[in-house]
């Protein structure tokens, strides 16, 4: 784990707060435009620390919305999803269409890569945790039927991620080693894929109010949990189900696919996904391929180009790199970090939302 960067605008002289606190977000998380809803000068501090490829950052400020639109989505080619959690007061996120309610414990996912607004319209704290698009290797298709969507944080899988997400907010910088700070990474990554097809399964086309809706899903179970099998086909499939070949494809027609290419797609969803995590040992690309079904590593290689522009190997080390980098922050000259201040407490003894604003950099 790295260090706390901590961002506050008690460091600037009260007319360019605003203008600091827009740089501010911008560095730590994604290009996005600030408005303040306070007359007053405007008080907001941000602490931002590395758990692997995860970001992880408090905002504790004054009423304020939020908004990235397509020029500041131009400005960068990161791709990030990100999760945020309230702590205490009570915000809105919309983002393709849909507006999520978030009251204190609420979860919400959005997607850096569109347009979205969060709207805080009283003093707030708010945990956001920030991945790379690609480390959750899920399709586009779920991600964009996932986000701003309210979240019960004590139901199903959001029921275990809201607690670890909140344990990993409030620890110490520090407190584990880069080894374990990766892992921990790579638990909310799983976490949160698991969420996502949790919420999603049954909003597909063969779904929603068709025949062979719960065959669909019984299918894709089936499929999910026989990857590594390497027999897996359409015939195995329909054989196993008691339907015919022609039956089990026309399941899968109104998802504009085939289940030749479904599989596929799972398959190098899960490899790419291990491919990203970092440990002591990393495994070789064709002993991943092999355990996720795949028989001929040439052939993984090809497709796994195809279908992330890159081939495993340059994806294992890409994973990591697209992270934020938090040095450029600490060295910015124009966002003076809270430990380059002397004798300076920020915000006030509660902070806003009645949240202690002593600042200290561990």
């Amino acid at each position: 784990m790295s260090l706390d960067v901590v961002l506050n605008t008690a460091c600037v002289p009260d007319d360019d707060k605003l203008d600091y606190w827009n740089q501010a977000l911008t560095r730590t998380l994604v290009p996005q435009a600030v408005t303040s809803r306070v007359r007053t000068p405007f008080s907001g501090r941000i602490t931002s620390h590395r758990l692997g490829y995860l970001q992880v950052s408090t905002i504790e400020a004054d009423p304020q919305r939020m908004s990235r639109t397509h020029r500041h989505i131009a400005q960068s080619d990161r791709k990030f999803v990100s999760v945020g959690l309230q702590s205490s007061g009570c915000g809105e996120l919309a983002q393709d269409g849909r507006t999520a309610q978030l009251a204190p414990g609420g979860l919400v996912v959005y997607d850096t890569t569109r347009p979205y607004t969060l709207d805080q319209p009283e003093a707030f704290r708010l945990h956001v945790f920030q991945l790379p698009r690609r480390v959750l290797a899920m399709p586009e298709a779920d991600i964009h039927r996932f986000t701003a969507r309210e979240l019960p944080p004590d139901a199903g899988v959001a029921g275990m991620l809201a607690p670890f997400l909140t344990a990993l907010a409030t620890a110490a910088a520090g407190q584990c080693s880069p080894r374990v700070g990766e892992q921990l990474a790579g638990t909310v990554g799983d976490l949160l894929a698991a969420l996502i097809t949790e919420q999603t399964a049954g909003s597909g086309p063969a779904d929603r109010g068709s025949a062979g809706g719960g065959m669909a899903l019984r299918v894709r179970g089936y499929v999910n949990d026989h990857l590594s099998d390497r027999d897996l086909s359409p015939r195995t499939i329909a054989a196993y189900h008691h339907i015919s070949v022609r039956y089990l494809h026309r399941l899968f027609e109104g998802e504009g696919t085939t289940v030749t290419r479904w599989i596929q797609q799972r398959r190098l969803e899960e490899c790419s996904r291990e491919l990203a995590r970092r440990g002591r040992v990393s495994p070789t690309v064709s002993s991943v391929a092999q355990r996720w079904g795949f028989v001929n590593a040439a052939h993984f290689s090809r497709v796994f180009r195809t279908a992330y522009g890159m081939s495993p190997r340059e994806w294992r080390s890409a994973t990591i790199s697209t992270a934020p980098s938090q040095g450029a922050l600490a060295a910015s000259p124009q966002l003076p970090v809270q430990g380059d201040v002397q004798g300076v407490h920020g915000l006030d003894e509660r902070g806003p939302g009645g949240v202690g604003g002593t600042d200290r950099v561990e």
